[in-house]
């Protein structure tokens, strides 16, 4: 007898098939998100559900007709289910939204960042809704055209797909498109179309920056040259809660030292993003947010600019992501990869690494620039999520229970706010450390100033992380701390005092006004400068 041969499927079966499994269950989220909203309540409910299952379909049918190739089409559906199931699982997880800035967030993570997200319920979606469906896709044996009639079916499958997808449109345009419109969110929650374009917008969209580095401040001088130099550290924090700062009236004491140290904070304090990627080279730039996203020709910074002045500057890294091209021209140095048997003993470095060696450090920056003034820009790891209790050694780890898993949904509430607000506890201690050093060098005249990039969303609302668009982002990740401390020295030399900013705790500051505050705190006099965006100009500083 012969061994009886296996079906085969048509190309257009395979990725009619994939398309359904992709539309439907690859998109739970989407369609939770649609329920809460209540938008399938009713049989106009319903019809908006098929309609867009059906669009969703279409256009993935559409998309994979005309890579239905023999060596494309299963290494393409097998990617694809992957990304699928990825996305499913964060947005489900997390519920973020994938759009270009989540894309670039992602290639610019670093594997010690990003280890905490990969967890078992991860890897048995991925086993569930790409691996099993990918090796059933790969054993399915495919009746293949020669490649004029292939090419003429996959014309012809794509037509169809986007006639369909073009009437299902039309019939649902009204309920669609307020839909849409007062719900934007859910464009960036269709999977995996999302990733697509969020992937593809990242690496070829977007506006691209042409021609050299525009120079900034290439007049910049020290203004005065009286008295002795000023030592500037500029903490940049990482994901930092304005809410949660002690100091800024929360009901915790999670700020002890910046209160014993009678640091000023501005508490109506606002980002440039909501990730790292987005806020970090906005915050630094001249340009100001609305600028900053209008360019098409990168500049120099605020590091360049006190570069251009002749004072000595150092960034020293506690993220392995890095300054995000903002450090490029300067010294810089990153600690996260250090083997200092304290600090660093779970393979990541404690922020107080910063802090370590930090005399020979600055006594290796060039001495002549020394004498006009030293900025140190310490950026830390600070809250990084989702494993917070990684970010805290267990001497602050006082809130307790305390969340220990990176599914954050696992964990209550409490446990969560309790593990976020320990690490802001060790932050405090972080900068308290960095005050007490700036108090022993009294040959200086000392100021810290800390700032975060963003904030961060402890599932209020069912929102996890941060990243959302900037439009839809809650306040919570984009209100951040800003807080400052002066040495006596600084206060006398500068007539700026921290009586005068806590009585200004209230005013609005943004970070457009991070590179126009330190050019003023460094006594920089520079066309660039302009004083109306200076935040501590209106208590006197020069």
């Amino acid at each position: 007898m012969h061994e009886r041969e296996p079906r085969r499927w048509a190309a257009a079966s395979l990725v009619a098939a994939a398309s359904v499994w992709m539309a439907s269950a690859g998109n739970a989220p989407l369609w939770r998100e649609l329920q809460g909203l209540g938008l399938l309540q009713g049989r106009g409910g319903v019809l908006l559900g098929v309609t867009l299952a059906g669009m969703l379909v279409t256009l993935l049918f559409a998309l994979l007709s005309l890579l239905s190739w023999r060596a494309v089409l299963k290494p393409v559906l097998i990617a694809l289910l992957f990304a699928t199931a990825v996305g499913a699982h964060f947005m489900w997880t997390y519920h973020i939204v994938i759009d270009s800035s989540m894309a670039t967030n992602t290639l610019q993570t670093d594997w010690q960042e990003g280890r905490a997200l990969l967890t078992w319920r991860l890897a048995l979606v991925v086993l569930l809704g790409a691996v099993l469906p990918s090796w059933l896709l790969w054993r399915t044996a495919v009746a293949w055209r020669p490649w004029r009639q292939q090419a003429l079916r996959n014309l012809g499958g794509f037509a169809a797909a986007i006639v369909v997808f073009v009437a299902l449109l039309l019939a649902s345009f009204q309920p669609l498109a307020s839909t849409m419109r007062n719900h934007k969110e859910l464009r960036f929650l269709a999977n995996p179309l999302n990733t697509l374009y969020a992937a593809g917008w990242a690496a070829f969209g977007g506006k691209r920056m042409t021609g050299p580095i525009a120079p900034v401040g290439t007049d910049a001088r020290v203004a005065s040259q009286g008295g002795k130099p000023r030592l500037l550290v500029l903490v940049l924090g990482e994901t930092g809660r304005s809410g949660n700062f002690g100091i800024n009236g929360y009901s915790r004491n999670t700020t002890p030292e910046l209160v014993q140290a009678n640091a000023a904070s501005f508490r109506n304090a606002w980002s440039c993003g909501t990730s790292t990627a987005a806020s970090v080279p906005c915050m630094f730039s001249p340009l100001g947010r609305e600028g900053f996203l209008a360019r098409d020709r990168e500049s120099e910074n605020l590091l360049d600019v006190l570069r251009h002045a002749g004072l000595a500057v150092l960034w020293i890294d506690n993220q392995a992501g890095g300054c995000k091209g903002v450090c490029d021209r300067v010294p810089n140095v990153n600690t996260s990869g250090l083997a200092d048997p304290q600090l660093c003993a779970q393979g990541e470095c404690r922020d107080e690494i910063l802090l370590k060696g930090l005399d020979a450090r600055l006594a290796a920056l060039p001495a002549e620039k020394r004498a006009r003034g030293v900025v140190l820009v310490m950026h830390q790891m600070g809250s990084h999520g989702p494993a917070y209790y990684e970010r805290t050694p267990a001497a602050f780890r006082r809130f307790q229970p305390e969340c220990t898993s990176s599914h954050l949904p696992d964990c209550s509430s409490e446990s969560l706010v309790n593990a976020y607000d320990n690490t802001i506890l060790y932050t405090d201690h972080v900068l308290g450390a960095t005050i007490r050093w700036l108090q022993q060098h009294g040959e200086d005249d000392g100021a810290l100033l800390y700032v975060a990039d963003h904030g961060e969303s402890l599932g209020e609302n069912n929102l996890y992380l941060h990243g959302l668009p900037y439009a839809l982002a809650p306040d919570l990740q984009k209100h951040v701390p800003w807080i400052t401390w002066l040495s006596p020295g600084f206060e006398q030399a500068s007539g700026l005092t921290l009586q005068c900013l806590r009585g200004r705790a209230d005013e609005r500051v943004t970070h457009d006004n991070l590179f126009h505050s330190v050019l003023g705190l460094m006594q920089v006099a520079t066309s660039a400068y302009k004083r109306t965006l200076d935040a501590y100009a209106s208590c006197g500083g020069a």
